[in-house]
């Protein structure tokens, strides 16, 4: 089984994360999670936080000359912002966050904001400082998850597995996608134009250039109205076997599965697969997706025959539970981020009294294409814990090898 956890909070020294049922002799570098991690921190819409941090997770155990060893992976992540950055009553993170008993003054955040983790989280553990919330509820968490999940990542490409994950839409502006994306061709496109001034513009991970345009004056337009964005992103994974979870229980089912991952990051509101919602308007002919005769498959790019290939995709590579050996397709909204910089009304969270605008501290306009990334992530820390349950092993000779075996034997059984 693999599992992983985070701890550390935005604002404190640092994020932390252990991830647990890596098999032995994998290849992995810290310059390989750090590239992931670079990624989540592009995006335009982000804010001033993205230009202190240079995240990079140091590897402090289950790695030995850059292969892993079985044991359960700890990573460390500093917050630089905490040895050098103060907080918006300007009083120093360090002295802020201390761990220990302090007598520096520090003010209370007592004006909850609408949409955050604050109000319930102050009633659930009764707490009389909303930081004590945010600072484990920010989606500065994120970090932590996308280091495990590159070991995941790291993982899956042993056998082909590729994921991609890209924005469809932001603030209403909704792309255009190709009918195939190249994604190298987006990973080393950073910018999809420049200022006036000849400065560059960050990119919005959107493989539609036009819609990105788009996408990117609406950032401006929200920025300068002290708003926030949401939008839609969605993940494409090639390379998956067919037959990868179970319709046996509903917990085994890789829908549930992916669907309770998805729903953790922070801000998503729904999940959906293939053709998702659109699905509810259709008849079932136009829906479930046709499969090609024998005499119409073919090899992938491994050179493994794909058995039982499909005229269509609607189901996003994923029936009963399990997956189809189509691309499994991800998609999920992700609400406009609940820090706002004309703060909504609240209340004072210990007279109850009426407050003209919640509490604001730095943040994004929009971290739609950063969502991208997580998710990510998420689903290669889903996956590859479905290829282990289902190839077993505790080193990577031994789990190729059943894979192998698996792969022969999926076709027609008289073949």
């Amino acid at each position: 089984m693999l599992r992983f956890l985070t701890s550390g909070e935005s604002h404190g020294k640092a994020l932390t994360t252990i991830i647990e049922g890596i098999p032995a002799n994998l290849h992995l570098t810290e310059d390989y999670i750090e590239k992931h991690m670079a990624r989540r921190q592009v995006g335009y819409g982000r804010g001033g936080r993205m230009l202190i941090e240079k995240d990079r997770a140091e590897i402090l155990s289950g790695v030995r000359h850059g292969l892993t060893m079985g044991s359960p992976i700890g990573m460390h992540i500093i917050n630089r912002d905490f040895s050098t950055g103060t907080g918006p009553d300007g009083v120093p993170w360090l002295d802020e966050m201390n761990v220990n008993p302090s007598d520096v003054p520090f003010e209370s955040i007592t004006s909850l904001r609408p949409g955050h983790a604050d109000t319930p989280g102050i009633a659930k553990y009764m707490q009389t400082d909303a930081r004590n919330i945010l600072e484990r509820s920010s989606a500065r968490e994120s970090a932590a998850r996308v280091a495990a999940g590159a070991v995941a990542r790291r993982f899956l490409e042993e056998f082909g597995i590729q994921v991609n994950g890209h924005v469809l839409c932001i603030g209403g502006i909704h792309a255009q996608i190709p009918e195939m994306i190249d994604w190298e061709s987006l990973e080393a496109t950073p910018y999809h134009r420049e200022n006036t001034d000849g400065s560059k513009i960050a990119a919005v991970r959107c493989a539609d250039p036009v819609a990105a345009t788009r996408m990117i004056d609406e950032i401006d337009s929200a920025r300068e109205a002290g708003d926030s964005l949401g939008g839609i992103i969605e993940v494409i994974v090639t390379g998956l076997p067919i037959g990868l979870g179970s319709h046996i229980q509903w917990d085994r089912k890789l829908t549930t599965r992916l669907g309770a991952a998805v729903m953790s990051i922070n801000a998503v509101k729904g999940v959906e697969f293939g053709a998702g919602f659109t699905q509810a308007d259709l008849r079932g002919s136009q829906v479930h997706d046709v499969i090609k005769p024998q005499s119409e498959w073919e090899k992938n790019k491994e050179g493994w025959l794909n058995p039982w290939p499909r005229r269509t995709n609607n189901s996003g590579g994923l029936e009963g539970g399990m997956t189809t050996g189509e691309p499994l397709v991800v998609r999920a909204v992700v609400k406009p981020i609940a820090t706002i910089i004309n703060g909504l009304a609240t209340v004072n969270l210990t007279s109850g009294d009426f407050v003209e605008k919640a509490h604001f501290e730095r943040s994004d306009i929009t971290f739609v294409p950063t969502c991208a990334v997580i998710e990510e992530a998420m689903v290669s820390l889903v996956l590859a814990d479905a290829m282990l349950e289902k190839f077993g092993g505790d080193y990577m000779d031994e789990i190729k090898r059943n894979w192998r075996g698996y792969m022969n034997t999926t076709g027609p059984i008289s073949s």
